[in-house]
């Protein structure tokens, strides 16, 4: 009979040490940890494998196909999109969704050029690379938004080839989201007749769909495609998300797999099976008004932290609609002990569900505390 070591399962004991120690001071990533799957457990002892396209069959049928269609249609109608309209799938995360919009985007229209704010989250470059995308990268105001005049003159500049936008919903730092009103209006300004736009709204996505006023974000705004992340606020111990397009979009670029009886939309093949029985539960579970709430929670503590650095002389702000509080870059012990996301003068706090009050006024303290030693 094969076994642990038991320097194995101390190593393992040591590992779960970390985690609950390091769980207990995360304020500067976008991640959840007020979750419980322990309902379906069971189907992690399955090879379940959601291979190919979620909307057409496969010969594999240990799979989660129809929760992920399920899953598929609660983001579509929450990010304005008639779910009969919609495809999509889930992802491995935010980086795989953008790269699908964007591959989209290069196979209707192979000679566009594509334009982000330097705001834009670090992948995207990775992505147009990959890819092999012509891109412009336009100038951020000062809070992340992008700078529409600058966009509107270099569009103009070369208003002869296909724009590509790559919508910032809710930025990296500062929490920013691009106005997609302003843009469409640029575009029918300048009579730019072919476009596409990409929606990075890996947070906010799960934000402006619970807010009485929100910036404007979804497929009724100009949006032709959209990347939410899983893991952020919802909450997922693997890292995942969901893409969404139009129907029309993707029967342009399908092509049939016989071998597996699948059609090939998706940018991987194998697809684990277990992230949309996740989403689908997590969806279940709180419906539309416990996710209200929980949105309502959190930007309410974002409030709170704002008010409580501001009262401590740490000048700090946030973004209407935003969960991300941006303060001057503290200490280096700060920094480490509440894994906070710098960026050369500056860093945040994101109030994540899992974030209290109780927590931010340790932070603060702590900020005063070393800068006062």
């Amino acid at each position: 009979m094969y076994d642990l070591t038991p320097q194995a399962r101390d190593r393992l004991a040591a590992l779960q040490r970390t985690f609950e120690e390091a769980s207990a001071h995360m304020l500067g990533y976008p991640v959840n940890f007020n979750f419980d799957y322990d309902e379906i457990l069971p189907f992690l002892n399955y090879n379940a494998n959601n291979v190919g396209d979620p909307f057409h069959g496969t010969n594999y049928r240990v799979n989660s196909h129809d929760f992920e269609r399920d899953v598929v249609g609660r983001f579509a109608s929450l990010m304005r999109l008639d779910p009969e309209e919609a495809w999509g799938y889930v992802t491995t995360g935010g980086t795989e969704g953008n790269m699908y919009g964007l591959y989209m985007a290069r196979e209707l229209y192979p000679n566009g050029v594509v334009y982000f704010s330097q705001d834009t989250h670090y992948s995207i470059l990775k992505i147009l690379r990959v890819l092999n995308m012509r891109n412009i990268m336009i100038k951020s105001q000062d809070n992340g938004e992008i700078d529409y005049d600058d966009l509107r003159e270099t569009i103009r500049i070369n208003r002869d080839v296909p724009v590509i936008f790559m919508a910032n919903i809710g930025t990296t730092m500062k929490g920013a989201v691009d106005d997609l009103r302003q843009v469409r209006a640029i575009l029918a300004d300048l009579a730019i007749t072919q476009s596409y736009i990409h929606s990075d709204a890996a947070l906010s996505g799960m934000i402006l769909p619970f807010v009485a006023d929100p910036q404007p974000f979804g497929f009724d705004e100009g949006a032709d495609s959209l990347a939410v992340s899983g893991h952020k606020l919802i909450g997922s111990p693997i890292p995942c998300g969901v893409v969404l397009t139009r129907k029309d979009y993707v029967s342009r670029i399908a092509r049939s797999i016989e071998y597996v009886g699948v059609m090939d939309t998706t940018i991987p093949g194998s697809r684990n099976a277990w992230t949309p029985l996740m989403l689908w539960y997590a969806f279940e579970k709180l419906g539309y008004e416990g996710w209200q709430d929980i949105v309502s929670s959190m930007l309410e503590v974002a409030g709170y932290a704002v008010e409580r650095l501001n009262d401590s002389d740490i000048l700090a702000w946030r973004n209407p609609n935003s969960v991300t509080v941006v303060f001057p870059r503290p200490s280096p012990e700060v920094v480490s002990k509440w894994q906070l996301a710098p960026y050369r003068n500056i860093a945040h706090l994101i109030t994540m569900p899992h974030v209290t009050r109780d927590m931010v006024d340790e932070f603060v303290d702590d900020c005063l505390a070393l800068a006062a030693g």
